[in-house]
């Protein structure tokens, strides 16, 4: 499943830019509500509802839900057989990203840096708020995390226009994050719901807005290694930035302290953006 995940999201930039080269936004914004909406949907029914009709069977309940995908698949391939590739894709391909490149790192950090918001509060909240004597708290500051994602991409869903591919929207969201990052730390108790639902809400923000910047920063052969430069990037960062945050409440004993990797990105997200510019990445330097 992870290959396939791995497989599938740099593709769909890519896919987004060839079939939609005149509303990327638009497209972008549509599939990365489907994503959301697909996270939020079986992590918020399996427990109360798909898994008591399955006999609390998980194996039932996993294939249930695969169910869905193995219907889409099913609709979508005959068209995806039917269409021809675009002139750009007969050419022979690169496919090693251009490393050099700062426009590739700035979209891994901004890619990173929401990841790492997000995973280190899923992580570390259930923890963070036991140790403050809020272990109530836990269900309702998840819950605000993951669902408010969802306001987040109906919104870019009506000014995707207006909103996608400028910088400035990531920047302001990054200072955001940094802030209710801060307050959460700050402001123990039901507080900790509103400011993990603010993050929430900045993470699917700004991945939507990610999303959509390597079909419109790069040349049409080149999107697919641009979009997986990206990925690369951050999903590493997903992966690194939970363990040092884990790692330095270890070593000082201090919760708070397991927050700060992902307070670093946060940062990372204000500044990146500075290195994007109108020019088509990666499409000037052969790999």
């Amino acid at each position: 499943m992870g290959m396939g995940i791995a497989f599938m999201q740099p593709a769909l930039p890519t896919i987004v830019r060839t079939r939609l080269p005149t509303r990327i936004a638009l497209g972008t914004t549509v599939y990365s509500n489907g994503l959301l909406v697909g996270e939020a949907l079986p992590a918020s029914l399996t427990l109360p509802f798909v898994l008591p009709a399955l006999d609390g069977s998980w194996r039932a309940s996993l294939v249930a839900w695969s169910v869905p995908v193995a219907l889409v698949f099913l609709a979508a391939l005959p068209a995806a057989l039917a269409r021809r590739a675009p002139a750009h894709a007969r050419e022979p391909v690169r496919w090693w990203p251009d490393w050099r490149s700062p426009q590739v790192w700035a979209l891994g950090i901004v890619s990173g840096a929401t990841s790492a918001l997000y995973y280190c509060l899923n992580a570390f909240l259930p923890d963070f708020l036991r140790h403050t004597g809020r272990g109530d708290l836990i269900g309702a500051a998840l819950s605000a995390l993951n669902w408010a994602q969802i306001p987040a991409s109906l919104l870019l869903l009506a000014f995707s226009s207006r909103l996608v591919g400028r910088p400035r929207p990531i920047v302001v969201m990054g200072s955001i994050a940094l802030a209710a990052l801060a307050a959460l730390v700050a402001m123990p108790g039901a507080w900790v719901v509103l400011w993990s639902g603010v993050i929430g809400f900045v993470t699917a923000f700004v991945l939507i807005l990610t999303l959509a910047l390597p079909a419109m920063l790069a040349a049409p052969s080149d999107v697919h290694r641009v979009s997986a430069a990206m990925f690369a990037i951050g999903y590493l960062c997903a992966l690194v930035v939970p363990v040092l945050g884990g790692a330095l409440w270890d070593l000082t004993g201090i919760a708070a302290s397991a927050f700060l990797p992902a307070a670093a990105m946060a940062v990372g997200m204000v500044v990146a953006p500075s290195w994007l510019s109108a020019q088509r990445t990666g499409a000037s330097r052969p790999a």
